[in-house]
């Protein structure tokens, strides 16, 4: 099937999913006139139609998930488990339809990101089932005559707020383990991925006992509307330092948990010794390049020795020159487009910061799409920024875009005092052959996720989450889901007849 097929068909299933909410384990038309248009970001034209939620149908979610919650709670946990694997296997069964729901939605490249990303899931899903016995209380020695126990208990309902970057595997690593560990959900994805999200947990409820996990679309009043909800006992969120430093806010008015995944502006510190070839490689994956650079843990900082500076930009834009930027959709594409106009003027407002300063040099890589359907399409040339100093705005802000600066260093320690000099503190790397400055910067970086000798994507057994301003607690691991989608009951039994 050709794209141009391709998107007929997915256009269908966009319209069908248009207007629509899950409640109660069903897809609910509201047809409300407050919309939410979705764009295709590569083709500027619209795909669909979200309802932006209102009160009564966020009462009518939270009160779904209340309901299906002491069932749930109590059912026991093989049987969570087992519901929990089979959900993961019916995802397994529909990744290539998910992925291409993917790319339609959000412009990602099908190849290198969108299947990449619903295989992902299946696995996250498979992962958490299997720990669905790991929720485990402690005996504590106190007093012989005392029995004194802790259980684990679930919350109740969670809220979970998600963005539209990688928006399937963070609703898994959010909704896995929340489930699992006996709670139910109201989900709220971003506006710019929804539709990925509704298909995917409409599948979801093909198994799943009705109002375990319910879908409210809507924008940023939706989201403040999930989070003060009174029957919302937990939230987790991923998104934006000043959406999270909000939602924190209005979970600490209710004396709620919180946990908060935000930005990031990584660095990686490319030693001397550091092989040139698979150096440049890794950067252009720790980039996200293949993403646009659409990443909280894009490596938007690279500080290069000076000695190999100019060999490590000459590899990279190499490398990145052979990749192809076009159609989401065409399997021989290796990078998509950017989300959204927003993001787009965003990335571009930087780059003209770039432009006009005099003592930075700018390179850019790959050339933008040539097809007709693509003309208007949000699509950027991946660049790299040098001569520039640690201290300037590019290297200090956010960007979220393929924009990544190349910052030179002659001195070890001033390198690691440059990679922490940020309010972030989510991802770091260091490249080097050198295990005495590996492990020295693995313990100085000041990041809550760091790499020697490569940069990937983390897993779900893996705890992930930053410092500082990029977030509180940790998503991922058994660990994880016991430390925030769980409480902890303590328990004192007198052993002596009273």
């Amino acid at each position: 099937m050709n794209t141009l097929s391709m998107q007929s068909k997915l256009l269908e299933i966009t319209q069908a999913l248009s207007k629509k909410i899950i409640l109660n384990g069903k897809l609910i038309d509201t047809s409300r006139k407050q919309t939410y248009v979705v764009i295709n970001p590569a083709t500027l034209t619209e795909i669909g139609q979200l309802p932006i939620c209102t009160i009564e149908e966020m009462n009518a979610a939270a009160n779904s998930a209340k309901l299906a919650y002491p069932a749930w709670s109590k059912l026991p946990a093989p049987k969570r488990s087992a519901l929990i694997r089979q959900v993961a296997q019916h995802i397994a069964e529909n990744v290539t339809l998910l992925a291409e729901i993917i790319s339609f939605e959000t412009g990602k490249a099908y190849k290198t990101e969108s299947l990449v990303e619903a295989n992902l899931i299946a696995d996250i899903f498979h992962y958490y089932a299997g720990l669905a016995l790991e929720s485990k209380g402690e005996t504590i020695p106190y007093d012989p005559d005392i029995l004194t126990l802790t259980l684990r208990e679930p919350i109740g309902v969670i809220g979970a707020i998600i963005p539209w970057n990688v928006p399937l595997m963070l609703m898994a690593m959010k909704v896995a383990p929340a489930l699992v560990a006996g709670n139910t959900v109201v989900l709220k994805p971003s506006p710019e991925a929804s539709f990925c999200i509704l298909k995917t947990v409409d599948l979801m409820n093909q198994i799943l006992p009705p109002g375990i996990l319910n879908v409210v679309t809507g924008d940023a009043s939706t989201g403040k509307e999930l989070v003060t909800h009174p029957e919302i006992k937990k939230i987790t969120f991923t998104g934006s330092v000043e959406s999270g430093r909000a939602v924190y806010q209005a979970a600490a008015s209710k004396i709620i948990p919180v946990t908060l995944e935000l930005g990031g502006k990584s660095p990686i510190i490319i030693c001397e010794d550091a092989p040139i070839e698979p150096s440049a490689q890794r950067i252009i994956e720790g980039m996200r390049f293949t993403r646009q650079g659409q990443s909280c843990t894009a490596a938007s900082r690279i500080l290069v020795h000076k000695k190999i500076s100019k060999q490590i930009v000459d590899s990279v834009l190499e490398k990145l020159n052979k990749l192809k930027m076009g159609d989401p959709l065409d399997e021989s594409t290796d990078i998509g487009s950017i989300i959204s106009q927003r993001q787009f003027d965003k990335i571009n407002y930087f780059l003209d910061i770039a432009k006009k300063d005099a003592s930075l040099t700018i390179h850019y890589a790959n050339d933008l799409p040539k097809e007709a359907h693509l003309k208007n399409g949000l699509f950027l040339r991946p660049c790299l920024i040098t001569d520039i100093k640690n201290t300037h705005e590019l290297c200090q802000k956010e960007i979220f875009g393929p924009v990544t600066t190349i910052i030179e260093w002659d001195n070890f320690d001033e390198a690691i005092k440059m990679a922490n000099d940020t309010e972030f503190g989510l991802a770091a790397g260091i490249f080097t052959q050198d295990i005495t400055r590996a492990l020295q910067a693995a313990h100085e970086l000041d990041a809550g996720f760091v790499q020697i000798n490569q940069y990937q994507v983390f897993r779900p057994s893996m705890p992930f989450g930053g410092f500082k301003h990029s977030g509180i607690g940790k998503e991922a691991s058994c660990k994880a889901m016991i430390e925030h989608f769980t409480k902890e009951k303590t328990i004192l039994i007198n052993m002596k007849k009273v």
